[in-house]
């Protein structure tokens, strides 16, 4: 049984990367899982909540209209002298989410420049991961992430794909294990791009559907 599936979602946060807007295709993808997980937890927190309201609250943070500062020295020392800095909003919209979805297309390889300065302002030691004995531990639990990852060619599984590891890496860091990844690959080659969309929308379909079962 998945995390969010195990009590009624009433947040969802939504962090779009492509720089691209809403017209990337991780973004397109990603808007429509997040619809198909609105629509899904308004009718089981309707079914299990009667007479409560049943909306299910969406945040969204889109990094190319609204990008994000990259990590400065300036915010670190803000940060030790506990004075207030974007990173405590950020973070405050994370430990809200019951829902984590994230559209991020690869980029030389890696995730765009402006999720990584999210990732640099959400791990903050104290908040959302601690520092102990044996090691850091993270802080985030209980929460479900979905990853919509949009490639030109094909990466998955391949030693190309340096992306995935490195999300799986960061997000367990801070506690966030439960990750299922969407692909849509092909899209920058000749006949392939179609196949690619249609196969991440059944993907996405799939799982929904799948959840509810």
């Amino acid at each position: 049984m998945t995390t969010e599936s195990q009590s009624a979602v009433k947040n969802i946060l939504h962090v779009e990367s492509s720089l691209f807007g809403e017209g990337g295709v991780s973004s397109q993808l990603s808007t429509e899982l997040v619809a198909k997980l609105q629509n899904k937890y308004a009718n089981v927190n309707a079914s299990v909540n009667t007479g409560v309201n049943t909306g299910v609250n969406i945040v969204k943070r889109n990094l190319a209209a609204d990008p994000i500062p990259h990590l400065d020295l300036a915010t670190i020392t803000a940060i030790g002298e506990g004075k207030p800095v974007i990173g405590d909003t950020l973070i405050q919209e994370l430990k809200d989410a019951d829902i984590v979805v994230l559209g991020v297309p690869m980029y030389n390889f890696g995730v765009p420049s402006g999720l990584k300065a999210w990732f640099d302002h959400i791990a903050r030691a104290g908040s959302t991961f601690k520092y102990t004995e044996t090691g850091p531990v993270g802080l985030l639990e209980n929460k479900k992430v979905y990853v919509v990852t949009s490639r030109g060619g094909y990466h998955k599984g391949a030693a190309s794909d340096v992306e995935v590891p490195f999300l799986k890496t960061f997000l367990g860091f801070l506690g966030l294990n439960d990750v299922e990844f969407i692909y849509a690959e092909g899209l920058n080659l000749s006949g392939k791009r179609e196949q690619g969309l249609a196969d991440a929308s059944a993907k996405i379909a799939a799982l929904v559907g799948e959840e509810v079962a």
